[in-house]
């Protein structure tokens, strides 16, 4: 959804504190995406390697983290959410956060060196009269907190013979939130050697004010855009020959990003999408012919359930199309209680294209809750000042069929300090003509938790149930007035089912993006404990695609995950090769080819295993 809105009320002054209560978003305190995703790095050449031009990167992997056969460090976030302008898919984010997804330790208001992105050794062993040309596309702030004109963006250069970085470059804070290209020259031999690198770098400082740090988080925001570093090229030489996808795919229902299967069989007529929206740009300066193909993947059956092609088309140069893939599907399979289906968008185009990019993958989850969100967290809402305590938030949700909540999973930022680290009420109401009515279900004095893994949801449980049926909303009520940092999604709309409640009267939300909250119904909760023991005949995890090559998707099921959960890949020997803390995606390009075994724990006991193949 494209907007051009910013995502914060950067650090408000200390005025705000005797203020009306209101409404605030800000930024991001911990990065979940990453926080769940802790890799080992450098797993591409070793030291003594160096690449060779063309290096070229428009982050279009399906990584979190930069391709690590080009990149030597992880601290930048990749993703394709925090802009709506970008080249091509995917864009590299330089924040405030570090590689674990917190704060930095040095993070100040006069200023600290933040994010950085450093390239492996590169053969740079030319003469001046190759013409090596350095370039990239760099915006400021994205859809989120833009730098200050006292931070930046800063280029260096290694000199390998002195062992020395040397700044080159430098792009000052702004408000300005276009794309700009820059293009420069690698002339001066102290860089023409083999083992030149190059780095991002961004400077950011904190708000002067922290007399409120439950709102202080993430800022001083950069993305960048293909890089690309080769010969033979000129000031002018800024131009791709190249189509490519631009934003990513989203759901293909009408209202939610994923619901349960059973209610979606209910509504399936009128909750199916007539099309798939896709956004992709002729980069090049001549017009260019393209062939859109889709395929659904049934990924329980292992089995294509829908392909079709809408045809080839020109598009003109320097040209975006946004285009509605006709669609005349519905999701269907024979499985009970859940279904995923994986949504492959492609692009046919001519061969000297890079093709990472003309390809675009979407998972549609129909598991045991409902969201509305996307699952990406860019920023953090919540109720702020004089008025605020006993201020309350819902999300208005519909189940189809009469059913029972049995948990609310809630995406709480870390703020600044652990501020918002206080108690509230959770609270579950009724429909009064489309407001929140009676409150059916309330669970006084539960801590703010941020969640280790399933993207930072923590599950708050409900253990006897509610039953729902129709309308219900889901939410919190505040026990005092810290702002309490709920995970934000700038971009879904909330569509009008977003409410808060201040001074006896309910109020639709005047914020563009969505809080992410998620109910859970159906069946009792699974609740794994250290106690468990894995055995075979449970099935309840699933992972795909098997036989894989650089990484697998995670789902575990009805399995509920509490506690320190870390996924582990183990050789036939019973030798652990791979340990990293619960993820729904895991990089495994470091793995030989052969059979392995993934392992699941919980508090250092496994509770679910199954077989992996690794291929090329």
């Amino acid at each position: 959804m494209l907007k051009r809105i910013f995502l914060y009320v950067i650090f408000l002054d200390a005025c705000l504190v005797n203020t009306p209560a209101q409404e605030v978003i800000t930024g991001l305190q911990s990065n979940y995406s990453i926080t769940s995703n802790i890799f080992k790095d450098n797993k591409g050449l070793t030291s003594s390697d160096t690449l060779l031009l063309p290096f070229f990167d428009d982050f279009s992997g399906h990584s979190i983290f930069p391709d690590s056969k080009k990149w030597s460090d992880n601290d930048v976030f990749i993703n394709n959410t925090y802009s709506d302008r970008q080249i091509t898919a995917g864009i590299a984010t330089f924040d405030a956060l570090d590689n674990t997804g917190r704060l930095y330790a040095t993070a100040s208001s006069t200023g600290f060196k933040a994010d950085q992105l450093t390239s492996l050794p590169i053969n740079l062993n030319y003469s001046v009269s190759d013409n090596i040309w350095l370039s990239f596309f760099y915006q400021a702030g994205g859809l989120a907190d833009p730098p200050e004109a006292n931070d930046s963006l800063t280029l260096q250069f290694f000199a390998p013979v002195e062992k020395k970085w040397h700044s080159v470059w430098k792009a000052e804070g702004t408000l300005d939130k276009r794309f700009k290209e820059t293009i420069i020259r690698i002339d001066n031999n102290r860089y023409l050697k083999k083992g030149f690198q190059f780095r991002f770098i961004n400077y950011a400082s904190l708000s002067p004010n922290l007399s409120d740090p439950s709102m202080v988080g993430n800022c001083d925001i950069w993305n960048i855009d293909y890089v690309l570093l080769d010969k033979n090229r000129n000031a002018a030489d800024t131009v791709y020959a190249d189509v490519a996808f631009t934003l990513p795919i989203r759901s293909l229902l009408k209202s939610h990003e994923a619901m349960p299967w059973k209610q979606f069989k209910q509504v399936s007529l009128q909750e199916m999408g007539s099309s798939i929206p896709v956004h992709y740009r002729n980069n090049d300066l001549i017009t260019r012919n393209v062939t859109r193909n889709f395929e659904i993947w049934d990924v329980y059956k292992k089995t294509s359930a829908f392909t079709f092609t809408a045809g080839a088309t020109d598009i003109f140069p320097l040209t975006n199309i946004d285009y509605n893939a006709n669609l005349v599907y519905t999701y269907k399979t024979s499985n009970n209680d859940s279904a995923l289906f994986r949504i492959t968008a492609s692009l046919k185009t001519d061969n000297f294209d890079p093709k990472g990019n003309d390809t675009l993958i979407y998972f549609q989850v129909f598991k045991n809750y409902f969201a509305f969100d996307d699952g990406s967290s860019e920023g953090g809402y919540g109720i702020n000042g004089l008025g605020s305590r006993n201020a309350m938030v819902a999300y208005k949700f519909v189940s189809y069929v009469q059913d029972t909540l049995r948990a609310i999973r809630i995406c709480f930022n870390d703020s600044y300090l652990h501020a918002n680290k206080r108690e509230f009420d959770l609270v579950v109401w009724d429909n009064n003509n489309g407001l929140p009515g009676n409150i059916i279900y309330a669970r006084e004095s539960v801590m703010v938790e941020q969640g280790n893994v399933i993207n930072g949801f923590y599950n708050y449980t409900i253990p006897e149930g509610v039953v729902v049926n129709n309308i219900f909303y889901v939410g919190w009520r505040q026990r005092s007035e810290t702002f309490l940092n709920v995970g934000y999604d700038v971009n879904t709309p909330h569509a009008g089912k977003q409410f808060y409640w201040l001074n006896g009267l309910w109020s639709q939300s005047q914020v563009p993006g969505s809080i992410m909250i998620r109910p859970v119904v159906g069946s009792p909760l699974l609740i794994t404990s250290i106690k468990d023991t894995y055995s075979k005949n449970k099935n309840l995890m699933n992972f795909w695609p098997n036989p894989a090559t650089d990484y697998i998707n995670i789902n575990t099921g009805e399995l509920q995950l509490y506690g320190s959960a870390y996924i582990s890949i183990t050789d036939l020997n019973g030798r652990e090769l791979i340990k990293v803390p619960f993820s729904e995606r895991v990089d495994i390009s470091s793995l030989h080819e052969g059979i392995y075994f993934l392992i699941i724990s919980m508090n250092g006991r496994p509770v679910e295993y199954n077989r992996l193949i690794k291929t090329r």
